[in-house]
């Protein structure tokens, strides 16, 4: 979509274009309502200083859409879509990645109680699995501000693929 037809949208259509990045209401609302932008890049500033920060329980129910790293969505939603482009650096017939991912996967709900974030897009299946296993030593308190900013980053980057100049 062009920055002009995001700008000119019904607040409905804006919040529908929106939500796919990330489903936190405060922050959809917060861009809906800052509307004009000057450029892509006022409107992606905007968005990052909106979402920064995410309260805990943001981030709870933004969690509830993200699949496992190496689970592809196969929902037809816009966001399984963005999701399964993000994790294109992960190769499903890789088998031992794909293995070692699930377990460190395992670990991680286990300590942490949710499914491991990262910010997918342009990374290798081996660097996240080496962050996978660096943030397995991580305090809850420390996974807490990580995962908050992983969404912040996915949320910015994924609305930095939508706006067009």
């Amino acid at each position: 979509m062009k920055l002009a037809e995001f700008n000119s949208a019904d607040a409905s259509s804006a919040t529908h274009t929106l939500k796919p990045c990330i489903d936190v209401t405060r922050w959809v609302d917060a861009i809906t309502a800052a509307r004009p932008f000057q450029s892509r890049e006022a409107l992606l500033a905007f968005a990052s200083g909106a979402a920064n920060p995410f309260t805990p329980a943001e981030v709870e129910a933004a969690m509830a859409h993200h699949p496992r790293i190496g689970e592809r969505p196969t929902a037809g939603t816009a966001e399984a879509s963005m999701s399964r482009s993000e994790q294109a650096g992960v190769d499903p017939a890789d088998a031992a990645a794909a293995e070692a991912l699930a377990r460190g996967n395992r670990e991680y709900e286990e300590k942490f109680g949710r499914v491991f974030l990262i910010r997918a897009a342009g990374r290798t299946a081996p660097e996240i699995l080496q962050s996978l296993n660096s943030r397995l030593t991580n305090t809850p308190a420390e996974e807490d501000t990580i995962v908050a900013q992983q969404l912040r980053e996915i949320a910015v980057l994924r609305l930095e693929g939508l706006i067009t100049e």
